[in-house]
């Protein structure tokens, strides 16, 4: 929207002026007219560079804050408020300067007679398209608040599963990272000032001590290459993910790995039957919510699946069929899937489904941990054991030497 500067007279004759804000002239015409003036002069302001707006605009919108808006929302809209004003309290009571921001654009589009879900949908960023086909299919049915109550628990089953996940990685990363930290600092600090003493030795250094000194002069003089080399990587596995078959291959790749692949399908799983069944009990149509699931799962071998089963129902077959042929859906889903079309109860299927996953995606990063754990310490344990033989055996060979 634009700053618009006007000049303008009242029906007394008196001359008015001041500056108001929309997208065209025509819409600050009509908006002073329906004030009651004539417009006599109208300029388009330069727009300026606000810093500090645009930083609040790279900022994103957090699941937590957007949850906390849209439970917010569907009780105000229970309790009979209007939608501007609910709006509007919400801008004022919300933390997140971002969010702020973006539901005062929203609250002047509904003023100016935009439906909630196409203002919604002028931000993909913030709101997702499972959350503007939520809101329409709720005005459509006037069953808003008990759609936007649907979305938040949506949205806090999703945050809780985030979180399981981000906790469960926590600690075993924690003590990797804290594992690779000791050995650079002995590789780059304390190794170095023994290696001279070493080699200066009048004796056959043992195999450790001889590989032990070779990775310590490769670290310390050649680690720009190293470093270059990891950089090199990083950027063409992140360009070939850019390309269609890099991205599919990568998800495809995810899915494979032992042990990890299994958590990420049940993630999938979990989030493609909540999604599914949110949308169905909303009244969103299938073929429309197929669509939003399929952009909303982020893996591209599952889109592709999605879609297939979207082309299916097309050509008159069941939901249950193509999501067998994929071969990505476990049995239990396709089945409950197949009874809850026959029954009619579809989207009640598919949050029992979802239930059932979100429990299993917690039993397996439970079993990761306890696997994980012990694994790196025992890594850390023969790496520092490594590097204090290489030290003690040359050490030994001179005591002996002596003696």
């Amino acid at each position: 929207m634009a700053m618009f500067k006007y000049s303008a007279r009242d029906g007394s004759g008196r001359v008015v002026a001041g500056a108001i804000e929309a997208d065209t002239e025509v819409m600050v015409i009509g908006k002073l007219q329906e004030m009651g003036f004539y417009v006599t002069s109208l300029e388009k302001e330069a727009a300026k560079i606000d810093l500090r707006q645009g930083f609040r605009r790279l900022r994103k919108v957090g699941l937590r804050e957007l949850t906390v808006f849209t439970r917010q929302f569907a009780t105000m809209v229970n309790a009979g408020l209007t939608m501007v004003r609910t709006l509007s309290i919400l801008e004022q009571q919300t933390e997140s300067a971002r969010l702020r921001q973006l539901v005062g654009d929203v609250r002047k589009d509904v003023e100016e007679g935009m439906t909630l879900s196409d203002a919604f949908g002028k931000y993909p960023q913030t709101f997702s398209n499972l959350m503007v086909n939520m809101v329409r299919a709720g005005e459509v049915g006037g069953v808003l608040d008990d759609v936007l109550n649907r979305v938040a628990t949506f949205f806090e089953k999703d945050l809780s599963l985030r979180q399981k996940v981000r906790a469960a990685v926590t600690y075993p990363a924690a003590i990797f990272i804290f594992a690779i930290g000791i050995i650079f600092f002995l590789v780059f600090f304390i190794l170095p000032q023994f290696i001279g003493f070493f080699e200066g030795l009048d004796l056959v250094l043992p195999l450790p001590t001889r590989v032990l000194i070779a990775f310590t002069k490769a670290m310390t003089g050649y680690w720009y290459i190293f470093l270059g080399l990891l950089v090199l990587a990083g950027y063409a596995l992140r360009m070939y993910r850019r390309t269609p078959a890099g991205r599919m291959n990568f998800d495809r790749f995810t899915l494979r790995i032992p042990i990890f692949g299994s958590l990420m399908r049940k993630v999938t799983v979990s989030r493609f039957s909540r999604t599914l069944g949110t949308l169905i009990t909303s009244g969103v149509p299938i073929m429309q919510a197929l669509e939003v699931v399929a952009k909303a799962v982020d893996n591209r071998v599952v889109s592709t699946a999605i879609e297939n089963v979207r082309s299916s129902i097309r050509e008159g077959e069941s939901i249950a069929l193509p999501m067998q042929a994929s071969g990505l859906f476990p049995p239990m889903v396709v089945q409950m899937t197949a009874v809850g079309e026959e029954t009619g109860t579809l989207d009640t299927m598919l949050t029992k489904v979802a239930d059932f996953y979100d429990a299993e995606v917690e039993t397996t990063l439970a079993q990761l941990t306890s696997i994980i754990e012990p694994v790196l310490i025992l890594f850390l344990g023969f790496t520092v054991g490594f590097i204090v033989l290489a030290f003690y055996m040359p050490l030994y060979q001179i005591v002996t030497n002596i003696k």
